[in-house]
């Protein structure tokens, strides 16, 4: 079986493994909603362990949004990635939005565990926002009308391979881009000790409308960063590149290093059945 819940929906997931037990975390919402478009704005994150990644355990509720009224993420506590930093802590970063703004605008957030359950946000919990010198490389302010969000979200965070610290990849959009289709990027920011973070210029941007929940790992001599989007937000300029009928499921993007800005291409793509199995087929260019 996989993580599954009766009387929820769940969705994004990213995991990570301690002492031999796997841990995943997820997005959920109750189904008495009944409409499973509104859980996106009545969402937790849920918790399971697996010693073998198919037999799960649910812990229950992990995290969710500060109820105060007053809290930058007191609306929404979307997708994230947990590390293990240097400290011995556990290192949760997520999506948060507010309320009062409608839940358009998208930022990081940080907290931390020891037992990768109970956290507890550090200071507000705010961690990364597209402000400072780098924001100028990012559609900062809601294009309203020209997209629905002002994105900055699904934080993956992984250690630099040069050994200096920590790196950020998010989903994220690019300005100035007369389609929208053509504004979708992989946002980037670098840390030192997990606690201070640096916005930097996206790593790549054009393609598609958004690049969603972007996973970074390396194979052999190359970095791969998986990303999912609909075929509704593929560009016309990427519809050209790749003779394949759009398809919504899961891509990817290939570099050399994975620090590189620009050094990612959209080459290749995967179709997802809804187990998740992809099937790759690769495009006539390179």
């Amino acid at each position: 079986m996989t993580i599954a819940l009766d009387k929820k929906w769940i969705w994004d997931s990213w995991y990570v493994q301690d002492a031999g037990l796997w841990h995943g975390f997820f997005l959920q919402a109750d189904k008495t909603l009944i409409d499973p478009d509104l859980r996106h704005l009545n969402v937790t994150q849920g918790h399971a362990t697996s010693t073998d990644l198919v037999n799960w355990t649910h812990l229950g509720t992990t995290f969710g949004p500060q109820r105060d009224g007053a809290a930058w993420d007191d609306s929404t506590t979307w997708t994230g990635s947990v590390v293990r930093g240097d400290d011995g802590l556990w290192h949760l970063f997520y999506t948060g939005t507010r309320l009062s703004e409608n839940s358009l605008y998208q930022r990081v957030g940080h907290a931390t565990s020891t037992d990768l359950h109970n956290w507890t946000r550090v200071g507000d919990g705010l961690c990364l926002d597209l402000t400072g010198p780098a924001a100028a490389h990012y559609e900062k302010e809601h294009a309203v009308g020209h997209w629905h969000d002002r994105a900055m979200r699904d934080p993956w965070v992984m250690r630099d391979p040069r050994g200096n610290g920590w790196l950020m990849y998010f989903t994220a959009r690019v300005p100035g881009v007369a389609e929208p289709n053509a504004g979708g990027a992989i946002g980037f920011a670098t840390s030192p000790d997990l606690m201070t973070w640096t916005l930097q210029p996206p790593v790549f941007a054009g393609g598609f409308g958004q690049l969603e929940v972007p996973q970074v790992f390396q194979v052999g001599a190359h970095w791969y960063c998986l990303f999912c989007t609909s075929s509704q937000h593929w560009s016309g300029a990427y519809r050209r590149f790749n003779p394949e009928s759009p398809v919504t499921g899961t891509h990817y993007l290939i570099a050399d290093d994975p620090r590189a800005r620009g050094a990612c291409r959209p080459d290749r793509f995967w179709t997802v059945t809804s187990l998740v199995v992809a099937t790759p087929r690769a495009s006539s260019k390179r």
